[in-house]
């Protein structure tokens, strides 16, 4: 199953090397039925992420009643992307971990 939306890219925790992009509330709520069969460890999900022409692998995890796609520095550097900005995000749940 795949998932499209646009996020405004947020810190957790304070500057480190990942931004953070929370899955729309609406969205989050019509994935959440889907995650219960995929999800592993703390409601974790194993996905594959496109952001401009990157592609990469992570996992979402639960928070606020959404999920939170975590992006490392190289993926920013490469789209380009900072905190701040709205980035078009598609996810796909990578069922094979």
């Amino acid at each position: 199953m795949e998932f499209t939306f646009e996020a405004k890219l947020i810190e957790w925790r304070g500057p480190a090397p990942f931004v953070f992009a929370p899955m729309p509330l609406d969205l989050a709520e019509e994935f959440r039925e889907y995650a219960k069969s995929v999800s592993y460890g703390w409601g974790c999900i194993a996905v594959d992420v496109k952001i401009g022409a990157v592609e990469y692998k992570t996992s979402l995890f639960p928070k606020d009643g959404t999920y939170f796609v975590p992006i490392k520095l190289a993926v920013q550097r490469a789209v380009p992307i900072a905190l701040g900005d709205v980035a078009e995000i598609t996810l796909r749940v990578n069922l094979g971990r």
